[in-house]
């Protein structure tokens, strides 16, 4: 009989160890989700600003037309209707395409000196501003719930309950190189 007691002890021990493991899954899941939002707007802010960029470009650099055209090609998919993965990527690919154009700015005196290009531009350091403190918030929420989903003994549950690592928002390649303006 007092076996019995000691099984449903454990068996009760383990209940309310998963119904807690999940809750904290949620929590941090939710974390995730509020801090990709967030960081999010500074993107969507970013990917308005591209085309005004672009043309108030276009006018001083005419023979740069790759890298402008390469922008607004990004520019143009649908970001609303990206995943989360897609719409990092892009951005990602969106990064490098900017710091191309802001660096033109250093090739063509006059477009530097344009109020236009340096509203613009003030604008477009504000929002960079704010998406690299966004995605230090991002990334340290999603290393808290990669830690919760990858160590011993929460991992067993997220298995059960289906919860995976999440991506960080990392610099790509190209963006840690500097960028190279060639006339």
């Amino acid at each position: 009989m007092s076996w019995g007691y000691i099984i449903i002890a454990i068996i009760a021990v383990i209940l309310i160890y998963a119904f807690t493991v999940y809750n904290s899954f949620v929590k941090l899941n939710n974390k995730v989700k509020e801090a990709f939002s967030t960081m999010d707007v500074y993107l969507k802010k970013r990917w308005d600003l591209i085309p005004n960029i672009v043309e108030t470009v276009k006018g001083y650099a005419q023979h740069e037309k790759n890298t402008l055209e390469e922008v607004v090609k990004l520019r143009n998919s649908s970001y609303d209707k990206m995943s989360d993965d897609e719409k990092i990527r892009a951005n990602e690919q969106l990064a490098g395409g900017i710091s191309r154009i802001m660096a033109l700015a250093e090739a063509y005196p006059d477009l530097k000196a344009s109020d236009n290009y340096k509203d613009l531009s003030n604008q477009l350091a504000k929002v960079e501003d704010d998406i690299a403190n966004a995605r230090k918030y991002y990334n340290g929420v999603v290393r808290m719930y990669n830690n919760k989903v990858e160590m011993f003994p929460s991992n067993i549950f997220a298995g059960l309950f289906g919860y995976k690592s999440k991506a960080m928002f990392e610099a790509s390649a190209g963006e840690r190189e500097n960028v190279k303006i060639e006339l």
